[in-house]
Formats: structure tokens, sequence, C-alpha cells
């Protein structure tokens, strides 16, 4: 989720009254860091994932399923682990916002060996297997992005009970004891996003219109306080209301992080990667369900983006600017607003909002212009958790500050400079997919988006296009369906990488113009992952022609192969995505009474039927496939083994 500092969090008067020393100390850390590493060169090829769970209590004699709030009690056990044995722990565990969530990623990073990639899917197993053995009776782990039932009553396990005329979240659904309880940057974050908006978070997702679904629907809430309108006056009819950060960070995810080998390489990966971010969007979707209902979107990413919204009416434009500075389009939650590298420049056709005085100050400590409006940009947010022990710093040598900005500006993509007197080196972290149910899966899309960045470096492809068409793509994938029935905007022409081969008038100016269709066109997801007769390559085909260079084991290839088939199964539609999935599940559900809403009992089946999925007791041809399968479901081989030994 982000810089976790320890500490004692301060108000949000008193975060509120700091805001613009952090920005200023900020500020002047990154360009202490900036100039100390600008020049660094010669990092090798790192990477990692990161995977999101949900603990799940069955109860199997009621046929119920909850979410078990027992992460900081399992979290502890894991941590002392590594603690007492920091350097050969296979896997690393960190809290997320849920009591119900933990977030496992490998010991160490993966390095530029081939056969790292027949290691991913058995580390993702290790670790799956580490937490196995601290659950009790009926639990289960399971690598879910959006529990089906968040928010509705009695969902947790303990019980819980709302409060929705007091505490952190204030909200109809989400109980304040459901936030992780065990670090204070949480309910900070949900207290202070409240606080500084003046209102609750609102998110309003269109409900999935079924044969028997009230028209218009229109929801009743009997537990809203009395004397409280403004509790319910954001819900929208034929909408599913959310009004808390937990229905958003709540949700797991799949991320992965790359180190380059000098800052302009991590520049060129950050922009070359942005285009992709909807395709995999798309690609990945995996939450149809939320609180109960299903809805008519397929994806998380407009609910994680709404539930932390900090934007006063004031910066969301409904009202004339007093208080603050800027209107400001999107939450600090959402896709990026600007490339980063000279070729990417001229696609940033978005207007920009920065600070003005924050770019001057960066453009005079010779950060070039890119960059210092890409800085001067996520400044124009406040802080919104600070502790105490960390409002004085030095900024030669800290760079709290800087991050406690940087990392609370959660977009599809983050730029990330190397940490202070580190031996890591600049950075790059892919943000958009959704965590899918099984090992396999999750390994397949994390092979294939590093093999892309392989194949971006190694054949100097360019797949940017205009961040407005990136903008319209991030909308677009969300949609029911997305991967079988929307075409998205991307690059025709992707070969060459210095300037765009048979393209003028759009390459050289920031609007549109009649020559646009020239440098890309509307694709379909299988058209952009398998290719299109005389118009398009397609990924997987440059991925298969790089790997026919390189000196790859027969049980690598046999691995990657079977990842790339996954990927380009789904992406024609012959396999479906797990939202798509999961959504026939419910509508072919016994107990469904075509009215969009996702009972107990359905909810049980469901979840039991996806862990009988993950564990293998149950094949599952629609999601994936007959014949493919896991090449490292029994162990690590031994050759693989030995070659990655810097690894192991």
């Amino acid at each position: 989720m982000g810089l976790l500092t320890e500490g004692s969090p301060l108000s949000w008067e008193e975060t509120k009254d700091l805001a613009d020393h952090v920005r200023k100390h900020g500020i002047k850390q990154f360009i202490n860091l900036y100039h100390r590493l600008k020049n660094r060169q010669g990092d090798v090829l790192k990477w990692g994932d990161e995977v999101e769970y949900v603990i799940v209590q069955f109860d199997h004699e009621k046929r119920i399923a909850r979410a078990s709030l027992r992460a900081p009690e399992i979290l502890q056990v894991l941590n002392e682990k590594e603690q007492k044995d920091p350097e050969n722990v296979k896997s690393l565990w960190r809290p997320e916002y849920g009591a119900y969530m933990i977030e496992g990623t490998p010991g160490k990073p993966y390095g530029g060996l081939l056969a790292h990639y027949n290691v991913v899917e058995a580390n993702m197993r290790l670790r799956r297997e580490e937490v196995q053995q601290l659950l009790q009776p009926g639990e289960a782990l399971m690598s879910l992005t959006s529990f089906p039932r968040l928010g509705c009553p009695d969902f947790t396990n303990p019980p819980t009970k709302v409060t929705p005329a007091e505490g952190t979240t204030q909200s109809l659904f989400f109980p304040d004891d459901c936030i992780f309880p065990g670090h204070p940057r949480f309910k900070t974050l949900t207290r202070n996003i409240r606080l500084r908006r003046g209102e609750k978070v609102a998110i309003n997702l269109p409900v999935f219109k079924d044969t028997k679904t009230p028209d218009p629907y229109i929801e009743e809430f009997p537990q809203a306080p009395a004397g409280h309108p403004e509790a319910t006056s954001a819900a929208k009819p034929d909408h599913v209301y959310l009004d808390a950060m937990g229905f958003g960070m709540g949700c797991c995810c799949l991320q992965l992080t790359f180190q380059a080998c000098n800052i302009d390489e991590a520049r060129t990966l950050y922009d070359q990667l942005t285009p992709l971010c909807p395709i995999m969007l798309a690609l990945t979707a995996a939450s149809p369900i939320h609180r109960g209902h299903l809805t008519d979107v397929d994806c998380r990413w407009n609910v994680i983006s709404g539930s932390v919204d900090c934007r006063t009416k004031e910066e969301r434009g409904l009202e004339p600017l007093k208080n603050n500075k800027f209107v400001i389009p999107k939450s600090r939650y959402d896709s990026i607003d600007s490339y980063l590298s000279e070729q990417g420049e001229k696609y940033n056709d978005v207007p920009l909002i920065y600070d003005q005085a924050i770019y001057e100050e960066l453009r005079k400590a010779d950060i070039d212009h890119l960059l210092a409006q890409h800085i001067a940009h996520l400044f124009i947010r406040d802080s919104v958790s600070l502790f105490s022990e960390k409002v004085h710093q030095n900024d030669e040598e800290d760079s709290d500050h800087f991050e406690n900005i940087q990392s609370t500006n959660w977009q599809t993509m983050r730029f990330k400079p190397p940490p202070p007197n580190s031996p890591i080196g600049w950075r790059v972290e892919f943000r958009p997919c959704e965590v899918q149910i099984t090992d396999f899966e999750n390994a397949a899309i994390v092979c294939f988006v590093v093999l892309l960045t392989r194949v971006i470096l190694s054949y100097r492809i360019n797949l940017i296009i205009p961040i407005s068409k990136v903008d319209e793509n991030m909308q677009k994938a969300q949609k029911k369906d997305a991967v079988k029935t929307e075409k998205f905007w991307f690059r025709k022409d992707i070969t060459t990488f210095s300037s765009p081969p048979a393209c003028t008038a759009c390459c050289q100016s920031s609007t549109e113009t009649k020559s646009d269709s020239e440098c890309y066109t509307l694709l379909s997801v299988d058209e952009i992952i398998n290719g299109k007769a005389g118009e398009f390559p397609g990924l997987i085909p440059l991925i298969n022609n790089y790997l026919s260079g390189m000196d790859v084991d027969a049980d690598t290839h046999c691995s990657i192969q079977q990842y790339l088939k996954l990927i380009q199964r789904r992406a024609s539609g012959q396999l479906q995505t797990l939202a798509g999935w999961i959504r026939s599940f419910v509508q072919n559900h016994k107990d469904y009474k075509q009215d969009s809403l996702v009972s107990d009992s359905i909810n049980y089946d469901l979840l039991t039927e996806l862990n009988a999925i993950q564990t293998g007791e149950k094949a599952s041809p629609e999601l994936l496939g007959r014949s493919l399968q896991s090449r490292t479901q029994e162990s690590i081989p031994t050759a693989v083994r030995k070659a990655a030994g810097e690894y192991t």
C-alpha cells in the first residue's frame, strides 16, 4: 500500500497545518536525492511481484463464508520468522488495509536469468503454504480481488458492527474494526481523507440490471443514523452505493516492480508500460460483485479511485476556488497524467495541473522539464498521514517527506527513485492488474509483463499513445466483458522507437489532428496480444520472437509457453476472465433470483468453488483450459534451482 512509517500519528488539523512543511522539505529531499543518484549506472535487472490475499472463514454446517479478521495475528508470526533470519526467508509478509488481508512478496528479487521465470509460481505456492500452516480449521487463504459480500451485514468473523455516526469511517457498511489495527497508518489515512474532503467518500457503481432487478433500483438504508441526511445523500438510483475507503483499499491486487539499469531506462519503461495498463486491467478483470450486488463493471479500479478521493468540493470543481489552489481532474488514485521520456513528451496532450512554484524550484535545481512537472504534479496533493517523529528530518539524508507525498499518489505506474543509502536502483512499479485465483494465473501475468519489458528494451519498440487515449482506455477496461466487447486505442506501428515512422502532424502537436489515426487505431485485446494480420504484430508473437534468440532450457521454455498460452487464450475469449466466470456462476446458481443480489448461500458456494480451483481439487476448463497446466506444481526443478542460485 505504500510507506509504512512507524510513530505517533498527528491529528488532521496538525497534519493540515504542516502540509506546506512536508511539501517544502519533500522537494528539497528529492532534489538532493536526484543529484546524488542521477548518474547511477549499471544496475542489473531485478524484479518482484506483490500478491495480496484475503483470509476467508468457511462455516460448512451453516454454509456461510466470512472475511476472517485474523491477519494481525498471522502476520505477527510470519514477521517473527523474518526477524530471526532475514537473509534466508523465501517470502516477505506485510500488512494491508483490511484486518482480513495480507500481502506477500518474494524474499529476494528475481534477476535477469530466464530460469527465474520458472521460479515465480513455485514461490507463490510457497507463500500460500507458509500462511496455510497458520490457519485455523475452516480458514482459507484466497487471492481474491474483492470479497463479494464486503460491507453486507455480518460479513466478518468475528462479527463487527458499523458506527455510521462516529468513529473513523462513519460508514453505513464498513466497520472500523475491519481496518488493520496493527499499524496506525491505515486508520489515520481513512480519517484524514474523510476530513480533508469535508464529507465521506462516495462511490456509485451501476448495478447489473437482470430480469427481476427493480427498475429503477433504489436502495434503502435502515442503518442510517437519524438526523444525518448526509449519510445517504450521495447514493444514486440504479447504483450500488459505497461510502468508505475500505471498499477500495480493502480490495486485493497483483503488482510488479522492476529495477532499471539507470534513470533513463526507468523513464522509458514508465512511459512504454503506461498504454499497457488498461489492457492488462481488462485482461485480469476479476471483481464484478461489490457489497453483495452484481454490478455492470468487472474491475476494482474506479472503486479504489473513489475510496481515497480526498479532493474538496472546490478541487472537484463543484464550488469556486476559495480555500484551495487547484481544480484537480482526478483522485490521487488514478491513471498517470504525463509521460517522463523525451519520446513520450509529444503525447502529453492533457493539460497537467502542477504547482508552478515547486516546478520553478525544481527547474532552478537543474531538473529537466518533464521530471520537474511530474514531481510538481504529485505535490499538488496534501499529506494525509504524518507522524510526530517524522516532522523534522535531515533533508540531505532522509526522504520520508518526499515519500509521504509520492507513496500516497497511487497511480497505474509509479516512478521510484533509489532509497537513500541503499543498493537499490531506479525502479518502476506496474500497478493495474487484478489478482487471480490461482498461482498459475498470477505467475503467467507476472512473466508476461516482465518478458514484455525485455522486448521493449531489446527491440526498442514504441507503444506510446496520447495520455487522453490511455484515460479513455482505462474507463473502457472496467466495463463488463471488456476483453470481448471493447476496442482500445493502441499504437499501429510499434517497431520504431526513436520517432514514429509514418506519422508527422500527430507526433509534433499536443492537440488532436486528422493525422492522429496514422499513429494509433482501435484494436481488441485479442488483436493487441495475439496480433492482427497485416496491421499489428501482436505482443506475444514479439515475445516469442525475442525468446527464439535466447538460450532457454527446455523446462523454462515449457513453463513460459504455458503462461503465454493462458494469456493468448484469455485475450482471444477462449478462456473466461475471472470476472466473467464469477458472473456466470452467480447467474446460474440455484438460489439466484435474477435480482442482482448475491446472497450468503451464493457467496458460500462461489468461494467454496474458487477455493477448490485454487487448491487444484477441481478443474476449471473455462478459466484455465483443458490442456494448460503448471510446470512447477510438484517442485522447482534441480537445474532451475542451480541456475537461479542467486535467488534461491
